[in-house]
């Protein structure tokens, strides 16, 4: 079934975490809710999981109120599988034990079979701390799974393993999810992550959604330079429109070869990608305040007068005694109008 979030707002006090949310995480899909600490994505998935209560507006689930302002059932009576952080597994009891404690008692023979899909096969008897921190966490999403919940809520899954290990979990979360036709909305941090594991995304700041769409769609079709950095690894600097020209703290560009149609807007923020800055020797340009050898390229790291840095990537020896302004590559450079 599909989860629904209708104009939602919340607040603690006085504080304003979210104001009016309103998306649609879809049936047997992996929703992200991206965003930095503090934007309001865990105070969402609360609120799904029924671990707040709904202030203003409803969640749906498929064609039904889950919850509004009137009517807020607890996590146990909802269906839907929570898996944190840190697992948040019962110490005491077995693996197995675990993943059979949200059973009917007429299906906890079933826990092994969950273990075995998650990649636990034969590890049914042991206890948590006798697992790895990558093993505590299909053990939890096991246990999450095995009650078959309408929806399953995931608060930062990974974050507490190994980053070479959380690729690898990640991804293997991914195939069992969909195969499981599981609707699943996934909190992170980690654009990554996000564009690793998600089907959609939405990019939350200040309590709000900025952009919710594929990572295609957010990659290739940003709504502003904040959101096209996230995906693209980009950098946004400020330049103003003038003269044909784009005036840069880096350096003067010509307007037309760089961003075809330009926004209605003399300030813009622009996208530049390091890979695609050549440095060039300018007595009036940019001090160096860094130079990093990566095999055949050089990271540069140039800071202009009013203290805007800039880094560069490139394959041009850079003397890190002169100082440099930067060129774009043809077509490379993204514009938005100044927010």
């Amino acid at each position: 079934m599909s989860l629904e979030f209708r104009h939602i707002a919340h607040a603690y006090g006085q504080v304003r975490a979210l104001e009016d949310i309103s998306f649609t995480a879809p049936t047997g899909e992996i929703t992200c809710l991206l965003g930095a600490s503090g934007c309001g994505k865990s105070t969402l998935l609360g609120l799904a999981a029924g671990m707040l209560t709904v202030q203003q507006g409803a969640i749906l689930l498929g064609d039904e109120v889950l919850a509004d302002d009137r009517r807020s059932p607890p996590p146990e009576a909802r269906p839907v599988g929570l898996v944190f952080q840190d697992g948040a597994l019962f110490p005491h009891m077995t693996i197995a034990q675990n993943v059979a404690f949200g059973l009917h008692k007429t299906r906890r023979a079933e826990a092994d079979g969950w273990l075995a899909k998650v990649g636990l096969a034969g590890m049914g008897a042991r206890y948590p701390h006798e697992l790895s921190g990558g093993q505590q966490q299909r053990a939890a999403l096991a246990r999450a799974m095995a009650p078959e919940p309408a929806v399953l809520l995931m608060d930062e899954p990974f974050a507490s393993v190994d980053i070479v290990l959380r690729r690898r979990l990640r991804r293997d979360c991914r195939i069992l999810l969909r195969e499981a036709g599981a609707t699943v909305v996934l909190v992170t941090h980690d654009p990554a992550e996000a564009l690793d594991i998600a089907d959609r995304i939405a990019v939350m700041e200040g309590g709000r959604i900025v952009q919710f769409g594929t990572p295609d769609n957010l990659h290739h079709a940003p709504v502003n330079a904040a959101v096209g950095a996230i995906f693209s690894g980009a950098q946004v600097i400020a330049g103003m429109s003038r003269d044909g020209l784009l005036d840069t703290d880096f350096g003067l560009w010509p307007l037309a070869s760089l961003i075809g149609d330009l926004p209605d807007a003399r300030m813009l923020d622009l996208l530049v990608q390091a890979d695609r800055l050549v440095p060039v020797s300018d007595k009036r340009g940019c001090r160096v305040r860094d130079v990093h050898l990566l095999g055949p390229i050089t990271r540069v790291l140039l800071e202009a007068a009013d203290g805007m840095r800039i880094t560069v990537e490139t394959e041009v020896p850079v003397d890190p005694a002169l100082r440099y302004s930067v060129v774009p590559d043809p077509e490379s450079v993204r514009a938005f109008p100044r927010s």
